[in-house]
């Protein structure tokens, strides 16, 4: 019984110490909550991210309502570096938007993108790198569950990237249309027991006189390699905008390229009240290849090592033909 103990205690810090990379052998999504991961999905991968939801807005004071289906979606993959990702980001809404002000209500059809932006993330510090060097005490689950102080230390990354928004969209401030600056720090924390914290400061639209501020702070916590729960806090400030949204939700790995999530969303005003479903997929094309010390991959190392062979061979077969 003790030894089967020990080899399950050496999986879970294996499967931990891999999850601090950036390439991992499961799929690392940004769903279910909308926070980014300091870290990327690693090189020659394509991961697709995509929620479709419903929304339902009401504003008390200026008498409307907001009912319809919308998708946010994401398109990432790793380039050249490990530290590096691009993205391709956007929220599409298709609403209508009903005005209670008079005796009878007047419907407005809407439908635009929300957001839409490409953009690149790197990350400039990972805590994690010779996580490795930290070898899990076999002999003790209470010493290897215990807090590290160092764990308080975040992995880094910085993102820059560019909006696109239509003339005369519905969902953005009258003066935002054309490109427009996004900026980003995102900060991940990986503690035992399978807690993650990840913390995202944006500025968005920058440019614009509607410029905002948005904080997001995401917690999850996994109870097996398959469930995931999660509870996040989104700040959003702007002369536009303001509002503190809440999420609760989790996420279900089905196969190591797939992952089935959803997602409840509120807020605590009525200026307006904002309540949303989500439920989303991610899936991942992996096309990646391990490198070893020399910077080749497997494949590439293997077949130098072949060529290595058949010329050692071709020269002792050589030797032995002319007698030396």
């Amino acid at each position: 019984m003790k030894s089967i103990k020990q080899y399950m205690l050496l999986v879970c810090f294996a499967v931990s110490f891999n999850t601090f990379s950036q390439y991992t052998e499961v799929i690392n999504s940004n769903r279910p909550g909308v926070s980014r991961s300091a870290f990327s999905v690693g090189t020659n991968v394509a991961q697709l991210e995509v929620g479709p939801y419903i929304v339902k807005e009401k504003h008390t004071p200026l008498m409307y309502e907001v009912s319809g289906f919308g998708v946010d979606f994401a398109a990432r993959y790793g380039l050249l570096f490990e530290e590096l990702e691009i993205n391709l980001e956007g929220t599409y809404q298709n609403d209508t938007f009903t005005d209670n002000r008079s005796t009878f209500s007047t419907e407005d059809k809407r439908s635009n993108f929300k957001n839409f932006t490409l953009g690149a993330k790197y990350l400039v510090y990972d805590p994690y790198k010779n996580a490795e060097e930290d070898k899990p005490n076999i002999y003790s689950y209470h010493a290897n569950r215990a807090f590290k102080w160092k764990s308080l230390i975040p992995a880094v990354a910085v993102y820059l990237g560019a909006n696109y928004d239509s003339k005369n969209n519905p969902y953005t401030a009258p003066d935002v249309e054309g490109f427009s600056p996004k900026v980003m720090v995102a900060t991940q924390n990986n503690f035992a027991g399978g807690w993650v914290l990840v913390m995202n400061l944006i500025k968005d639209r920058i440019g614009s006189d509607f410029s905002d501020f948005q904080y997001i702070l995401t917690l999850t916590h996994s109870f097996n390699p398959k469930w995931v729960i999660f509870g996040e806090a989104h700040g959003i400030k702007s002369d536009f905008y303001a509002d503190n949204l809440f999420r609760f939700g989790g996420a279900y790995l089905l196969s190591k390229d797939l992952q089935l999530d959803t997602a409840l969303t509120l807020n605590t005003k009525d200026t307006p009240s904002v309540f949303s479903v989500n439920f989303g997929a991610s899936y991942r094309f992996d096309f990646h290849k391990d490198k070893i010390d020399n910077g080749n991959s497997a494949d590439e190392e293997a077949k130098r090592k072949s060529r290595g062979k058949k010329s050692r061979r071709a020269e002792t077969d050589f030797n032995d033909d002319n007698g030396n």
